[in-house]
């Protein structure tokens, strides 16, 4: 689109000046103290270009996975293990119910240590994506609007035109589209449940939703959707932002899962209920693994029902990686529909940081970005093999979706956000470290 082109040059612009404004800062500190300037970041921090929107993820250290929740999937034998077995010692000779410990056994998982403590990997994926280029948005630049005065009057402009033209417009369809999906959908709960019901839905819930995507000013492209769109079954995809119900909807009408909620939010769920088959659950019930399942099988096991959308991370990353899937999803039996969202943050941050941020917060910040622009991959079916269990067909499909949206795929559970490491995984690691020690 042109306006998306003439805001990436201007972008440009304004990161060539950044360049150069910091050029002569450091040319100025080094005249002062005689010493060479040391760069924000190393060059080997970058490691990766991320999907197709030209960011990058930043990072400190390329590194081997040792200390990974399962150490057995991802665990490499150290070249220390390796050249004690080649050299002077010889593990074969050794009597069987000896333990002979050397310094080395143990100095790549202290590496791997250091590593976590320097760049904490399950931290990093809950910060927003770094970016090439500054996109003029004051939340995520470092003063960089005050280097220069071209920066400043540029900056100033942008500011004008979000919070005065674009930000009252937004927040008036946002309530005109949130409005009109709740009275859309109560009416149609009056109809009698039958394929014209359906229709009549599916129809109101595509005009609504995608009328409500102007409030964020949306520009979505979806990739195979003649071929791989889902129709039935449960749909799963990676989780950015509440936003990623709004996009998927916005090309497809879906049944949704989650706790049931009290006020305006209960409101909307109530409404939606009404017009097409969607599982709520209260507080009691949330944990209750088996009538979830009972539930998601229930739902499949009627051909007519729309897919059910899920999202098996369980909380917001930031567009840079996926994290470990939920198994509960992939026990149910049927078909899995796999989805990759990949967001273009040169336009907007959709990622929701919800210890930071809260709902209202984040929708203004989502309302007062320049557009929220990202690419929808709809992939093949996949559908559980006889010999896999379903943390490996979880693992399997993780894979899939990271593959497709360029996203880094990770072992570690979301979670963690919230809570301390499971004791499970220490005694995996202690397990790994006593096998080094018996040579097995």
């Amino acid at each position: 689109m042109p306006s998306e082109a003439n805001r990436i040059l201007t972008f440009q612009y304004g990161r060539q000046h950044i360049e150069v404004a910091k050029k002569l800062q450091r040319n100025d500190s080094s005249d002062e103290d005689e010493e060479p300037p040391t760069p924000d970041k190393p060059p080997s921090a970058i490691i990766k270009e991320n999907g197709v929107n030209g960011c990058t993820k930043m990072s400190v250290i390329e590194r081997q996975e040792i200390l990974g929740p399962s150490p057995e999937l991802n665990y490499k034998r150290s070249q220390s293990q390796e050249r004690l077995q080649n050299g002077h010692t010889n593990e074969l000779n050794r009597p069987e119910n000896s333990l002979e410990v050397h310094l080395s056994h143990c100095l790549d998982l202290v590496k791997a240590g250091m590593e976590s403590i320097i760049e904490d990997q399950v931290t990093s994926v809950f910060e927003a994506e770094e970016l090439r280029s500054w996109n003029l948005l004051t939340r995520t630049n470092r003063q960089y609007e005050f280097l220069t005065w071209r920066l400043t009057i540029i900056w100033v402009m942008g500011f004008v035109v979000r919070y005065f033209f674009l930000l009252p417009l937004r927040i008036l369809v946002f309530f005109i589209g949130v409005w009109w999906l709740i009275i859309s959908t109560a009416l149609i709960g009056t109809l009698p449940d039958g394929a014209f019901k359906q229709r009549v839905n599916n129809t109101m819930s595509l005009m609504c939703f995608n009328f409500l995507s102007r409030c964020i000013s949306a520009v979505i492209t979806y990739h195979n959707g003649d071929k791989y769109k889902p129709r039935s079954g449960i749909c799963v995809a990676n989780h950015t932002s509440p936003i990623d119900v709004l996009v998927l909807m916005c090309d497809s009408s879906y049944s949704l899962i989650g706790q049931s909620h009290g006020g305006f939010l209960g409101l909307l769920q109530r409404a939606l209920a009404r017009a097409s088959p969607h599982i709520w659950f209260e507080r009691s019930e949330v944990k209750d693994r088996n009538a979830v399942a009972t539930r998601l099988k229930e739902h499949i096991s009627v051909p007519d029902n729309p897919p059910i959308l899920i999202f098996p991370e369980g909380t917001c990353i930031n567009n840079t990686s996926v994290m470990q899937f939920k198994k509960g999803s992939f026990e149910v039996g049927g078909t899995i529909y796999p989805v990759a969202i990949k967001y273009d943050p040169r336009f907007g941050d959709a990622f929701w940081n919800s210890s930071r941020y809260g709902m209202l917060h984040y929708l203004l910040n989502m309302m007062s970005s320049w557009a929220i622009v990202c690419d929808v991959w709809y992939l093949p079916a996949m559908t559980r093999r006889d010999d896999e269990s379903a943390v490996d067909f979880a693992n399997r499909v993780k894979a899939a979706i990271a593959r497709r949206g360029g996203l880094v795929d990770l072992q570690w559970d979301g979670q963690l956000k919230r809570m301390k490491a499971k004791k499970e995984w220490r005694e995996l690691q202690q397990e790994e470290f006593s096998k080094r020690l018996k040579g097995e």
